[in-house]
Order: structure tokens, then C-alpha cells, then sequence
């Protein structure tokens, strides 16, 4: 069902949201990559002109909140190479198998992570794009595909991706060099046939994007939704070291950022609201986690700060019956059954596809679904 609100308030870089505790500005980071210089620079506007912290999103992306000058943020942004593009910096939304190109998957799909923003920023056409629409690289490891992004691809090898809408396999099959103009395509064509939806799942009919392209195998697959982030020591496949952390309800302070930033390595934010740093030597990796852990960062995957995850809530947010993330950070020591997720209003923002919604109603907390 197509949404009846006309207009797209999704924040971005520029077009920031009024929340509750100020103007707040959403950071597109194509693939979650940034550097260790761009960290600092978003680790020093926040301290400058906002809260203090970085919110990591549930798309891999970063927030900045509570700020008192939007037009000097977006300054910093750009400056760290962050807003490439003005009039499409809310579609840049590219979420891509965090590993890749380090450990396991098919293929390194950093390469067209690249590409496709480059190809987006490029088309006129698509800065009219909704600011939730999505696009998923997943390198055969299913870790993506099961986020359901509005257009996708998994790879099934090297040199051959299934084309995915919804996180649905189509059948169709693309070699490598077809990918990213494919992902375009399609992107424009949901444009023309959008109506007032806003995501792919929304059309009354999907594959109509797929305009005579010929589906070659069976479509309908599906990959189940991964839940947890990779935490802990990665060993690469170039026999370096990965670390994955797991941010407690992906708050990240401008203090602990710049400890991050110290080590200069690449970083990814994932869609599970935690970190990787890659690259990284044995001992650097091992001092890392040494300095980091005490900090709050999670380097234990059995940690149950894995299993919980919350909005914003009070008081950043006008909707908010409670302070969702105290409530869940209490509710982190009490044994549960799979994720819950802890959310101030019935729009219930941030929610994983599986697991517990847990909806404030102002004296508790109610299940939002099954």
C-alpha cells in the first residue's frame, strides 16, 4: 500500500530534522565506508555544534543531533568529502555486505558500491528519489539480502548476480558490468511508475520495473534476515585483522570516536549499528581491543547487548511515551527470547525485521507484532 503522505521529510546533510532536542542531520555513507580522517571530522562537529555523539542508523548511516548551526555542519560534511553531491545527497542510500573484500563472500562489491554512487549522483532524474529508497550489494553472503532493500543484487559468483526487488530474487541474471546500470534503470523506472509510493514494496505490481528484462532462472528466493553484527577478531583473507564492534544501541560518543580515529584504519558502520575497523596488524589489533573494551564497545558476540536496540525516544523525540533508551539499557541483564527492540511511539523507528517490538504506551511497554 502506496503511503498517503506527499511530502519526503527524510533528513539529510542539508534538509535537516526538527526533533525534539534540535535540528538533526542524517550522514548518507554509500556501503557505511569512511575514513579515519572523515570519523574525526564527524566526531568534531558533533562536539562543536551538537550532542557530543554519533547515532549509527540502521542503514549503515551516521546522525548528528541536538545541533545549534546546520549550515556549518553541513560545511564540515562536505569538507571531509562526505556530500559529493548536493542535490542527491538523501539518495546516496547503499548498503553493501560489510566484509567484503576482507573476508569470505563471492566477490569484493566495494568496487560497485563506488560505482553506483557515482552513476547516481550522475542521472538528473534520480534526485527525485524518495529519501528511504534503497539499494543492496550483497556479496553472496545473504547478510544483505535479507534487509530487503528497494533494488539489489546478490552474487552468485564472480561474475553473475541475481537481480533482487524487495529482497525478492526476480530470476534475472546480470554479469558483472551490467550491475550498476541495471540498479539505474530500474531506479528511474520506479520513478515513472511510482504514483505516491515511496518504496518498491509498495507497488501494486514490483516487476513491472522490470521493463522486458528476461527472468533465466526461478525467481521468489528470499535470505532470512541477519540479526547479529560481526563481532570480535576477523582474521582477512590477506591475514590481517578485522575488529568488529558492536556500538550498545548505537550511540557512539565523539570521545570514543576519536580513539577509533587514533588507530587510522578504514571504518565501516553496519547496518546493525556497530563498527569495523579494518586492515589492522595483530598487535595493533589486539592494543585496540585492549583500550576500546573498557570504553563500552562490544567485542563479545554473545554479549546481550547484542540483543537489544532502541529509537531515540524522550526527550529526543516530540512522539516518545518514554525513555526508550535508558528502558532498554536497564532491560539489557534480563534473559529474553531473540532481539527486542524498545520504541516510543507505534511508528516504532529503527525496528529489525525480526524479533520483539516492544512499543512505549506510557505506564510499560506493549508487543507491536508477533
Amino acid at each position: 500500500m502506496a503511503r498517503t503522505r506527499t511530502v519526503d521529510a527524510c533528513p539529510g546533510a542539508l534538509q535537516t530534522h526538527q526533533a525534539a532536542d534540535g535540528p538533526l542531520a542524517r550522514i548518507r555513507l554509500p556501503g557505511g565506508a569512511l575514513s579515519a580522517t572523515q570519523l574525526s571530522a564527524l566526531a568534531g562537529a558533533a562536539v562543536k555544534f551538537g550532542s557530543g555523539a554519533l547515532e549509527l542508523t540502521a542503514r549503515g548511516n551516521i546522525q548528528l543531533r541536538g545541533l545549534t548551526d546546520t549550515v556549518a555542519v553541513a560545511e564540515a560534511v562536505a569538507a571531509a568529502g562526505l556530500l559529493p553531491s548536493v542535490s542527491h545527497e538523501r539518495v546516496r542510500n547503499i548498503v553493501a555486505s560489510p566484509l567484503s573484500g576482507r573476508c569470505g563472500g563471492q566477490a569484493d562489491v566495494r568496487g560497485l558500491v563506488a560505482g553506483l554512487d557515482r552513476a547516481l549522483c550522475a542521472d538528473p532524474r534520480l534526485a527525485a528519489l524518495p529519501g528511504r529508497f534503497w539499494f543492496g550489494l550483497d556479496d553472496g553472503r545473504g547478510d544483505i539480502g535479507g534487509l530487503a532493500t528497494d533494488i539489489g543484487v546478490h552474487l552468485l559468483s564472480a561474475d553473475c548476480a541475481a537481480l533482487l526487488l524487495a529482497g525478492r530474487d526476480t530470476g534475472v541474471r546480470l554479469d558483472h558490468d551490467a550491475v550498476v546500470p541495471t540498479l539505474v534503470d530500474v531506479a528511474a523506472t520506479f520513478l515513472t511508475v511510482r504514483d505516491s509510493a515511496w518504496r518498491v514494496a509498495e507497488l501494486e505490481r514490483p516487476t513491472a520495473l522490470l521493463h522486458g528484462m528476461e527472468a533465466t532462472e526461478p525467481g521468489g528466493r528470499t535470505w532470512p534476515p541477519a540479526t547479529r553484527p560481526p563481532v570480535g577478531w576477523i582474521t582477512q583473507d590477506d591475514g590481517r585483522v578485522t575488529l568488529g564492534a558492536a556500538v550498545p544501541l548505537g550511540v557512539l560518543t565523539a570521545r570514543v570516536a576519536e580513539y577509533l580515529v587514533a588507530l587510522d584504519a578504514p571504518v565501516v558502520i553496519t547496518p546493525w549499528r556497530s563498527v569495523l575497523l579494518g586492515d589492522l596488524g595483530e598487535a595493533a589489533a589486539d592494543a585496540a581491543v585492549r583500550v576500546l573494551a573498557p570504553l563500552g564497545l562490544v567485542f563479545d558476540a554473545q554479549s546481550r547487548w547484542l540483543a537489544v536496540s532502541s529509537c531515540v525516544g524522550s526527550p529526543g523525540c516530540a512522539h516518545a511515551r518514554a525513555d526508550v533508551r535508558a528502558d532498554a539499557a536497564a532491560a539489557v541483564d534480563t534473559p529474553a527470547d531473540g532481539h527486542r527492540h524498545f520504541v516510543g511511539c507505534e511508528r516504532a523507528c529503527g525496528s529489525p525485521p525480526v524479533g520483539q517490538v516492544l512499543v512505549a504506551t506510557g505506564d510499560g511497554y506493549r508487543q507491536l507484532r508477533p
